[in-house]
């Protein structure tokens, strides 16, 4: 289903962009649900602070959530959050349910946002390619975001 809309780039250029939002968006759904997955189960010694720092990046993760699904929708196209599309199309590794202590769930959750992030780097390329600049900036913006977020998490792997 599509919508009118006044954007001027053409039919064509809005559904790529459309198809490149859509499947990182499937990716972003996951992702934040694996940051959720991880502040709820979380054990050891860092809890409290592991704990807020998967909250934190849940949230930013959900900032991302809204943005992809808001381009979409601005395209005049129909944004796809359902549970069962999002399982279906996301590209991330599966969350490890036996996940247990800090590291675990550290190591579970960079590996996912790192996945992530990749993809929306390539997706950066695709849509300057397509001739949707606004887009691209959109994935750059997202891609330095998750850059960000990824080191967050990683900083707690690395030895005193």
């Amino acid at each position: 289903m599509t919508y009118e809309t006044s954007i001027d780039l053409s039919a064509h250029v809005r559904k790529a962009s459309v198809a490149l939002l859509q499947t990182r968006l499937s990716d972003a759904l996951d992702l934040e649900a694996q940051a959720k997955q991880a502040h709820w189960n979380v054990r050891g010694r860092h809890f409290l602070q592991l704990h807020g720092l998967f909250d934190a990046v849940h949230g930013q993760i959900e900032d991302f959530v809204d943005l992809l699904a808001e381009r979409i929708t601005t395209l005049g196209h129909v944004a796809d959050g359902r549970v069962q599309t999002t399982a279906g199309a996301t590209t991330l590794y599966e969350y490890p349910l036996a996940a247990h202590g800090g590291d675990a769930h550290i190591r579970a959750l960079a590996a996912s946002l790192a996945l992530f992030a990749k993809a929306v780097r390539a997706a950066i390329d695709a849509a300057a390619a397509e001739g949707d600049a606004t887009t691209a900036d959109l994935f750059t913006q997202i891609s330095r975001e998750s850059d960000k977020q990824l080191w967050l998490l990683e900083a707690h792997l690395l030895a005193d």
